[in-house]
Order: structure tokens, then C-alpha cells, then sequence
């Protein structure tokens, strides 16, 4: 839903600026330092990035689905590292609080994540806990005098080594292994006794946007940072992915455009045996093919955005927006790679580091198989 199109299209041009003349320019810089500099981030908070999908009440946009599905598509078409940056705030790290948290812990953290002051992120992944959250081995034992107890250990979760505000899944009755009512939300601050991270975990491609380890030892957290209700973690969980798979999907999307973008480019000026490898009918079946995939996934993640404005049931729809968008932007990447040939394959230029960029997007937020899965499970239930 477009509550205001020319309000909407004000914001998006903001944004299609900033990608251009301010995170473009720094992908090299972001890449090199594996962060993005603190006056560009300030930058992002002035133009009130990190409050896009928190309630006006509460300082944010109050952006739509829709409306924020918009704007992922376009804070996307740059390096990884500046969406990941502000979309943990727009996405995972308030989603549960903004679905479940009550309207004490609202008032306290909401502000802080819509201004960007305070980062949160989400802490579910562990060692033998990923897609099947049901397996997570974090304990919140009760205490006594409303507190629990919190020992456990988070894994490759995005933005905790610099992270404020960390919503943790803990176990918090014993006995219940496997069962999903037994899982509890907690909204924990990094100066909380015994919660620590690691640096950041090298890896493959997304420099700038760290993942890290999170370390609970003996970690007392009263009943009132517990969002939602006891128990009732999963399914919080569960409304928040389900809205952040259509970010995800539309941040597949941005960078998949961007790299249509330069295969056209390249396929126009490139010269191969007196003509432009464009005109030959090879090089534009591969630009064809993702122009329209592009298209479908767009087109699949507005409609699935507007069905969750309108209410409605999209927990398969998330899924299969979620499965192709990430699996067509691994096409296009690889069909521009092909396209610029050993100008793809070498550093110069930037195209490989979309290559290891968009490898991880069809691992995290569900695996591709979990989802094919997902898409499966509903269609045969009874």
C-alpha cells in the first residue's frame, strides 16, 4: 500500500542520490576497511535511513510494505555493506519489538533504533541451530523475582560485534526439547552482565557489514525485556521473518538491477571483431533473461507487499519471494560475470564482489531448500 506517491517518490530519489554520489564512490573504501566510515553512517542517520519501518510514534516512517519494499529495491543497487547497515534497524533487529514488545520497551529502544543512535540485531543462529530454530540449546532458566538466567551461544549474526541492542531466543522451560513453546524472546543491552561477542568473522564477501559470535554466560535478564509473552518467541520470530523475507527478497532485487545495469553498459562499449559484444545474440539472451526475471521478482514482492498491508495470509507468498528473488540474483551475478568476462573475474571494477556478495542471501533469513520446503508443506496440507 502507497499512502502518499509523491511523499514515497520523495524518499526514493533521496536514496537513488545517496547510492549514487555518496555509497558508489566508497564501495572500494568499504571493502578495504571492512567498515563503513562513521560520517556516512551519520549521513544515513540524518536522512532517517534506519527508521523506515518503525512507527511514526516512535520517531520512524512508519513505512508501508510496500512502501519499504520500494525503498530496499533502491538502497540496494550499491555494495551489500550500506543496506545491511541501516536494514538490521529497518528489518530483523526492531521487527519483534515493533510486532510484540510492549509499550514500555517500545518507549525505551524504538527512538533509539529509528534515529539510528542504537544498532540492534537479532541473535537466533547457533552451532547446531540455524534453519531448524526448534534445535536452539540457549537456556533462560528461571531464577525467581521475575529474572531468568541466559547461558548459550550465537553464531554468524549479523552486525553483533557492533550491535547496542541484541533480541536474543533463549530456551526457557526445561524438558521441552524441540518444542517451539518453550522458546522465549529476550531484548538484551550489550552492557548486560556476561554478554559478549566476538570480533568480526571473516568471510567470503560483505566487508563492511560484520557477523559475529554471541557469547551468554550466566546472564540475568528480568521478565520485563521479554518480548511478547514466555514461550511465545517463535512465533514473533516467525512475524518477523516473515516480513523481513519480502525485504530480503527486495534487497536480491536492487543489486540484481545494478548489475543488468552494467552488463548493458559493458555489452554497448565492449568490442570484440570490429562490432560491440551486444550485438551478439548470445550475449543478449543473458541480458534478456535477466531483465526478466528482474521483473517477476519485482513484480512478486510488490504484490506480496501489498497482500500483508491488506492483511492477508502471505506466509507461502513470503516464502516464494524470498526463494526466487535470492536465486535469480545469483543468476544475474553469474551472467555478468560471464558478459565482462576476465573484466568480470578481476577486482577491478567491482563485478566479482557482487559475485561473493549475493552468495550468502540464499543462506540466511532460510536456506533455498528450507523454503522449497516451506513452499511444499503448505501446498500439500490438508
Amino acid at each position: 500500500m502507497i499512502r502518499d506517491a509523491n511523499k514515497l517518490e520523495i524518499l526514493l530519489e533521496d536514496v537513488r542520490d545517496f547510492v549514487r554520489t555518496v555509497a558508489i564512490p566508497n564501495e572500494d573504501r568499504v571493502e578495504r576497511e571492512d567498515q563503513i566510515p562513521e560520517e556516512i553512517v551519520e549521513e544515513m542517520r540524518v536522512r532517517g535511513y534506519f527508521g523506515w519501518s518503525i512507527p511514526e510514534e516512535f520517531g520512524g516512517s512508519g513505512l508501508t510494505t510496500e512502501e519499504l519494499a520500494l525503498a530496499n529495491i533502491e538502497i540496494s543497487r550499491c555494495s551489500v555493506a550500506f543496506r545491511a547497515r541501516v536494514g538490521i534497524n529497518t528489518g530483523i533487529g526492531s521487527e519483534s519489538l515493533v510486532q510484540d514488545g510492549s509499550e514500555e520497551l517500545k518507549r525505551k529502544y524504538l527512538p533509539g533504533l529509528a534515529s539510528g543512535r542504537i544498532t540492534g540485531c537479532l541473535a537466533l543462529t547457533e552451532p547446531n541451530a540455524g534453519s531448524d530454530a526448534s534445535a536452539i540449546e540457549t537456556t533462560g532458566e528461571p531464577i525467581g523475582n521475575g529474572c531468568f538466567k541466559l547461558n548459550g551461544q550465537k553464531r554468524y549474526i549479523t552486525l553483533a560485534p557492533i550491535a547496542d541492542v541484541f533480541t536474543v531466543f533463549a530456551r526457557t522451560e526445561t524438558g521441552t526439547e524441540r518444542s517451539v513453546d518453550a522458546i522465549t524472546a529476550f531484548l538484551i543491552d550489550r552492557d548486560t552482565e556476561g554478554l559478549s561477542t566476538s570480533g568480526s568473522t571473516p568471510k567470503m564477501g560483505q566487508e563492511g557489514a560484520p557477523i559475529g559470535e554471541v557469547f551468554l554466560k550466566d546472564v540475568v535478564v528480568n521478565s520485563s525485556q521479554i518480548i511478547g509473552r514466555q514461550g511465545g518467541g517463535f512465533r514473533t520470530m516467525m512475524k518477523t521473518l516473515n516480513k523481513q523475507r519480502i525485504n530480503l527478497a527486495a534487497l536480491a532485487t536492487g543489486p540484481a538491477i545494478r548489475l543488468l545495469e552494467e552488463g548493458v553498459r559493458y555489452a554497448k562499449s565492449r568490442r570484440q571483431g570490429g562490432r560491440t559484444i551486444g550485438e551478439n545474440q548470445l550475449i543478449q539472451a543473458m541480458l534478456a533473461d535477466s531483465k526478466v526475471e528482474i521483473e517477476v521478482a519485482r513484480a512478486m514482492i510488490l504484490q506480496t507487499a501489498r497482500k500483508r498491508d491488506a492483511g492477508q495470509d502471505v506466509t507461502m507468498d513470503v516464502s516464494i519471494c524470498k526463494y526466487y528473488a535470492t536465486e535469480m540474483a545469483g543468476r544475474v551475478v553469474d551472467r555478468v560475470v560471464q558478459i565482462f568476462g576476465g573484466q568480470g573475474y578481476v577486482k577491478e571494477g567491482g563485478i566479482e564482489r557482487f559475485f561473493r556478495d549475493l552468495r550468502a542471501l540464499r543462506i540466511y533469513e532460510g536456506t533455498s531448500q528450507i523454503h522449497q520446503l516451506n513452499i511444499a508443506r503448505l501446498l500439500l496440507k490438508d
